[in-house]
């Protein structure tokens, strides 16, 4: 018997996929039995990959920690075990630069089966009963945030997102220099914007991630109709996932005016480096990231699909209210976090930075100042000397 342990969050999204096509490819390969495991959402952006790695073989991961990979020798490099072709398609089929993040430092370090970026979402009939459409401007985000019926998700992690946003809405100087983090004045117009819409809505959006956010606008005891930019949930706008479905969209153009651009997320299926079973794994990884299984069973279990002919498929768009050609936009032109090893010491410290910023425990300038040495830290802590130049997704 071949026995494989996997790791993943715990959400519909994350968790059923997963153990809907082990069972089904235990049920084509008595000999293979694969036990899914999950951690909260948390605990799946802070649990160390090399701690997970000697636990587990087959890992949901977030792309930052390729760099992470890359340095430690934890995950298996997948070209190693997947055929050329395979992975071809992969690289041709991506939504948005999904599958290019998890190329790192000549490497393949995992499968991008969920794409994700924030994007818009409403309740149709409440919009409908205020007799208002969705805002397609930031002017016009802040003026209906003023209603009080905005939310936008602004836990530390999520706070950190769309800073990033806003500043590569105003220029190209994030994270392009080793000396410093962002351009001042781009950092702190930022800052100032963010606190602006945050202050405009419910202060419990400072504790609440895009699931919370989500689950709200389903509450008919929330005020909340709208959200300009969480990242999204296909399940929510599925008829009996939800008693409302929800509608999504494009997310409103920027401050600058120009299409803006969220931060991509979504996750990827890796394979440890000490998993023993290396051919029975990446029959597993074929099988969840293939177009078939994307577009079919994978979708069908709850699952947000990373190959881009499941966004475009008929069926699917049809089954979820058209969430996928309605925010395909967004997720193409996204932003891309850093990769490089130290990256994950400034998102995990750097987050708790913009939420104290949000919070009123800290000035701008105090704030920046405090990103700007994470930002040093986590570049003296990264054993590749190119740090800047091998995090591109080019």
């Amino acid at each position: 018997m071949i026995k494989l342990k996997g790791i993943t969050w715990n959400h519909t999204r994350g968790f059923l996929p997963l153990v809907g096509i082990a069972q089904r490819l235990e049920e084509r390969n008595p000999e293979i039995c694969i036990q899914w495991e999950k951690r909260s959402l948390q605990a799946f952006a802070d649990a160390p990959i090399e701690d997970l790695a000697k636990q587990y073989d087959l890992l949901i991961i977030d792309h930052p920690h390729a760099g992470m990979s890359a340095a430690s020798g934890a995950l298996l490099p997948l070209e190693q075990i997947l055929p050329k072709e395979f992975l071809a398609d992969q690289a041709a089929h991506q939504v948005g630069r999904s599958h290019d993040t998890y190329n790192y430092d000549g490497h393949q370090w995992a499968l991008a089966i969920d794409a994700a970026t924030p994007v818009a979402f409403w309740r149709p009939d409440s919009l409908k009963k205020l007799g208002v459409s969705p805002p397609q401007t930031w002017d016009e985000l802040l003026e209906f945030a003023r209603t009080g019926k905005v939310v936008v998700p602004a836990i530390p992690i999520d706070s950190l997102m769309n800073f990033y946003s806003l500043c590569v809405d105003q220029n190209d100087s994030l994270f392009r220099s080793k000396d410093q983090l962002v351009e001042p004045e781009t950092g702190r117009t930022a800052l100032l914007r963010l606190k602006q819409l945050i202050d405009l809505c419910p202060s419990s959006c400072l504790e609440r991630n895009p699931i919370r956010i989500h689950e709200a606008l389903l509450s008919e005891s929330d005020p909340a109709v709208y959200c300009p930019f969480a990242y999204g949930y296909s399940n929510y706008s599925r008829p009996g996932y939800a008693p409302v479905p929800l509608r999504y969209g494009n997310v409103v153009s920027g401050p600058s005016g120009q299409p803006f651009r969220t931060t991509l997320g979504g996750t990827g299926l890796a394979i440890s480096a000490h998993c023993q079973h290396t051919e029975a794994a990446a029959e597993f990884a074929r099988m969840v990231a293939g177009p078939e299984a994307q577009a079919g069973l994978f979708f069908d279990y709850g699952g947000q699909p990373g190959h881009r002919s499941a966004w475009l498929d008929p069926r699917t768009n049809s089954a979820a209210g058209d969430f996928f050609s309605n925010t395909l936009e967004t997720l193409d032109r996204a932003y891309i976090r850093p990769r490089y090893h130290g990256y994950m010491h400034f998102q995990d410290e750097g987050s708790l930075v913009v939420h104290a910023y949000l919070s009123g425990k800290a000035d701008a300038d105090t704030t920046l100042q405090a990103l700007a040495g994470l930002y040093r830290e986590s570049l003296a802590t990264d054993p590749l000397v190119e740090t800047l130049s091998n995090d591109r997704c080019s």
